[in-house]
C-alpha cells in the first residue's frame, strides 16, 4: 500500500512539473512579439515625405542592432516598446547628446538632424549593456 501511494505522489509531481514547465515556455514565447536578434526585420528604414523613419524595437536589447539609412536627410528614430521594463527602456545616443526614457509600451520618436555620408551613430542603454548603430550612406 505504501508503494502505491509513493507512485501516485511521484506521478502527480511529474504531471504538475510538466504542466508548470509548459506554462513557463508558453509564457516566454507569447511575451516576446518582437523579431528576434537572429531574425531582424528586413527593412526597418522607410521614407515618408521628406524624412526617413528608422524603427528599432527595444526590449532586452535593440532590434535590429545595425541599420543603414540615407545620409543628408532629416531622420526620426522610432523606438517601439512592448512590455519593456529592462535597461533598454532608457536609450542614449551620446554623439547627439540625446537621452530618453521610453515607456513600457508604445512608440517614441527621436528627431535626428541630417547626418553626413559615412557617419555612424551609436546608441546604447543607460547601463551600456545593449547597443545599436545606424550607418548613414
Amino acid at each position: 500500500m505504501k508503494n502505491s501511494k509513493g507512485v501516485k505522489k511521484l506521478t502527480i509531481n511529474i504531471i504538475f512539473g510538466t504542466v508548470f514547465l509548459a506554462a513557463v515556455a508558453m509564457f516566454a514565447l507569447a511575451g516576446n512579439n518582437f523579431t528576434s536578434p537572429a531574425h531582424p526585420p528586413k527593412n526597418n528604414v522607410s521614407v515618408l515625405g521628406e524624412r526617413q523613419i528608422i524603427e528599432i524595437m527595444a526590449k532586452g536589447g535593440y532590434v535590429p542592432k545595425n541599420s543603414v539609412a540615407k545620409a543628408d536627410m532629416p531622420t526620426v528614430i522610432k523606438f517601439n516598446t512592448q512590455g519593456t521594463f529592462d535597461c533598454s527602456s532608457s536609450v542614449r545616443i551620446p554623439a547627439l547628446g540625446l537621452s530618453k526614457n521610453l515607456p513600457p509600451d508604445g512608440a517614441t520618436e527621436l528627431e535626428v538632424p541630417p547626418q553626413k555620408a559615412g557617419t555612424t551613430l551609436n546608441g546604447l542603454c543607460v547601463m551600456g549593456m545593449y547597443k545599436f548603430s545606424i550607418d548613414f550612406k
